[in-house]
């Protein structure tokens, strides 16, 4: 066995506690440590799982390789929130312990019944010559916090049809039964997703793949989610294999949903319009969701991709979970916004006026490293306009609006260390001009950008100079006229 192979399958179990504290002290050194996003406290943190609400709060689990940013032996990390804004380390949650998890326990989803949750996960295993086996298990936590797996896995083989990449369960109930959308690659390498059932979580049925209109759309379709919004049906998942298409696909793997009709259970069918990129940035994958009890239904997603390298990597970690945010549809468009909580995080606030003429300014209060900044600019004839933001000397993040383009954009070509140059360091997307909106959540090493109300979102890592504080408005080719609000957090 090479190597690698070894290295990425050692268990935190098997290292000494000295090596961990000496890990974790490399980690806390780091400058680009987030302040309001959750984060690894050492390794690589990837796909969320298991987000749901029980017993007066909200508990979200993670995919967690703990020794090194890189993707080795996964755990399930467990955190917990009472407001969606403070989150408290509850540890790990499952442990790849058994023989139907040995090689890592993958992503899935959370469920309460009979008064408990039911974690329903992949349990990644591999043979003697290193070929995957997956299963799907179960993990119940009870009242008391406490995680207990099931002794054997509840469906522990691939339907005919399908290659061993048959993962990531996303569970519901509808009427007295379970249902499930599963991951699933077909034998002639087409993504797709699979749908399963159970009368009791216990015992699940493969019922067959999920009828859609994306025929040969990618090679793998990771970590689907099915949930419905006043009636309407939305598969959310993420498709490995898009090739690039104007300003659509650039990233390395892509993540997106379709929007239409309610899954037809019976006939596994759904009937859907075109799919659409759900985030518009360079870091954005495996979106999760859960409906809490107010009805909302709330999103999180990893702040990274696969196979990117990021600055962090040499401080002996990797990624975060995006801030959470509530969706709704509007238009026929699936549209996201922060959900009310993270104004718990504000504190100085400072306000700024004017019209621009091809001028870039600054303002008193406007500057930073962790902070939310609402912006809003009229054009006028201004050909194009918009903010540089973790800006000094000679770094900058830019949002604009080209006028000429009719896009917004997104440029961290000078944000700092690069990330992921192979893929270009610009994002654009088609939106209307006339008065354009920019909410801005800015954290040590990453933003999130939420235009026009979240009908566009753009998250993306940076890693700028900790120096690098200053907020600008510019506008060039003409005027434009803004007004903008900004608080510490």
């Amino acid at each position: 066995m090479e190597l690698q192979k070894i290295k990425k399958y050692i268990r935190i179990e098997e290292v000494s506690q000295e090596e961990i504290d000496a890990l974790i002290l490399r980690v806390n050194n780091c400058s680009w440590r987030q302040t309001f996003h959750i984060q690894p406290i050492s390794g690589l943190l990837n796909d969320p799982n298991g987000f749901c609400f029980y017993k007066g709060e909200y508990h979200l689990f993670y995919q967690w390789h703990p020794l090194g940013p890189f993707h080795g032996l996964k755990y399930w990390y467990h955190t917990k929130s009472k407001d969606l804004v403070n989150w408290e380390n509850a540890g790990i949650a499952i442990k790849p312990d058994a023989y139907f998890d040995s090689h890592g326990a993958y992503s899935g989803s959370a469920i309460e019944h009979d008064g408990k949750i039911y974690l329903f996960y992949t349990g990644n295993t591999r043979d003697e010559n290193f070929i995957r086996n997956p299963h799907q298990c179960i993990a119940v936590m009870d009242s008391d916090g406490t995680i207990t797996k099931l002794e054997k896995s509840v469906f522990d083989k691939v339907p005919e049809g399908y290659t061993e990449h048959f993962r990531d369960p996303k569970v519901w109930k509808e009427g007295e039964r379970f249902y499930a959308v599963i991951g699933a690659q077909k034998t002639d390498e087409i993504g797709c997703v699979g749908l399963m059932s159970s009368s009791d979580l216990l015992e699940w049925n493969f019922e067959g793949e999920l009828t859609t209109k994306l025929d040969h759309f990618g090679y793998m379709w990771e970590c689907p989610d099915y949930f419905e919004i006043e009636n309407q049906g939305i598969l959310l998942f993420s498709p490995q294999g898009l090739e690039p298409k104007g300003d659509n696909y650039q990233n390395i793997y892509q993540s997106g949903y379709v929007l239409g009709e309610k899954l037809d259970l019976q006939q596994k069918e759904l009937t859907h319009g075109s799919f659409v990129e759900f985030d518009r940035g360079f870091d954005f994958y495996a979106p999760h969701t859960m409906q809490d009890s107010a009805g909302r239904r709330i999103v999180v997603a990893w702040m990274g991709l696969p196979e990117n390298e990021y600055p962090s990597d040499i401080n002996g970690w990797a990624h975060c979970l995006t801030i959470p945010r509530e969706l709704s549809v509007q238009n026929g468009k699936l549209v996201q916004k922060p959900v009310q909580e993270l104004q718990y995080l504000r504190k100085g606030k400072a306000e700024a006026a004017g019209t621009l003429s091809n001028e870039k300014k600054t303002y008193d209060g406007f500057s930073g490293v962790t902070y939310e900044l609402i912006c809003e600019i009229e054009s006028g004839d201004a050909v194009e306009y918009g903010i540089e933001f973790r800006a000094g000397e000679e770094e900058k993040t830019v949002i604009k609006y080209d006028a000429a383009q009719g896009k917004v954009i997104l440029d961290r070509s000078l944000s700092g260390k690069e990330v992921g140059k192979g893929y270009g360091t610009e994002r654009k997307c088609q939106m209307p001009g006339g008065k354009i909106k920019f909410h801005l959540f800015v954290d040590t090493s990453s933003v999130e950008i939420f235009v026009n109300d979240g009908e566009e979102v753009f998250t993306s890592r940076i890693f700028p100079d900790i120096k690098s504080r200053e907020i600008r408005f510019f506008a060039a080719g003409g005027c434009a006229a803004f007004k903008a609000v900004k608080w510490d957090f």
